[in-house]
């Protein structure tokens, strides 16, 4: 016969050694929200992550400032099994219309660009990952790749850099080095030093935005 006691120990041992990749496992999916620091900005995300592999969908809303005309822009990401892009598609309104582009990644790592009427195959410098200007959100990918707020590394991490709202794409570099006090990032448009959460995920990036 079983003893009771008996068994509710062993369950508590077992919860106890997998606690943690259960804990990690129940917090997906998740929405995770920015307020912007010195404009009228936020980004909202739902967020999915398996592994190492990140599917996301979410939104970016402005209004008119002198960085940029009030707009809304949506997107849609998935990852492959290493965290690399593999897919984004980005919608983006202003008072004048609508922009679209498709954004992937082949076999042979070139990317597949669609946007504007424009047709560009091209491995832009070697670029794994997608960064969206004014979106904390796109900086996760490189540092959970890296393992950045586990370690003191330096990275210059090629990649393919969209503009907001004109969703203009282009090729270009941000570089990441992490210490005692953050992360710190050298992107086009700006130096900051952030920090992220235990999963990676952008917590404050001064200048730009802060989750909620």
């Amino acid at each position: 016969m079983t003893n009771p006691a008996q068994g509710k120990t062993t369950a508590a041992q077992a919860s106890g050694r997998n606690g943690d990749t259960v804990a990690a496992e129940s917090r997906w999916p998740a929405i995770l929200t920015w307020r912007a620091h010195n404009a009228s900005r936020m980004e909202s995300v739902r967020v999915t992550v398996t592994g190492n592999r990140i599917r996301a969908s979410g939104r970016i809303i402005g209004g008119e400032c002198e960085d940029h005309p009030a707009f809304s822009a949506s997107y849609d990401l998935v990852t492959d099994e290493n965290g690399m892009t593999k897919r984004l598609s980005l919608r983006s309104t202003v008072a004048a219309g609508e922009r679209h582009a498709s954004i992937a990644r082949d076999e042979e790592n070139y990317w597949l660009i669609d946007a504007g009427g424009t047709h560009v195959r091209s491995t832009f410098g070697d670029a794994l990952d997608v960064d969206v200007v004014l979106s904390p959100f796109f900086n996760t990918l490189p540092i959970r790749r890296y393992g950045l707020a586990r370690t003191t590394e330096y990275v210059e991490v090629p990649v393919v850099y969209v503009r907001l709202p004109e969703l203009l794409v282009e090729e270009s570099k941000l570089t990441y080095s992490s210490g005692a006090d953050g992360i710190h990032v050298l992107s086009p448009v700006s130096t900051a030093t952030v920090t992220v959460d235990s999963d990676g995920f952008l917590l404050n990036y001064p200048g730009l935005a802060e989750r909620i």
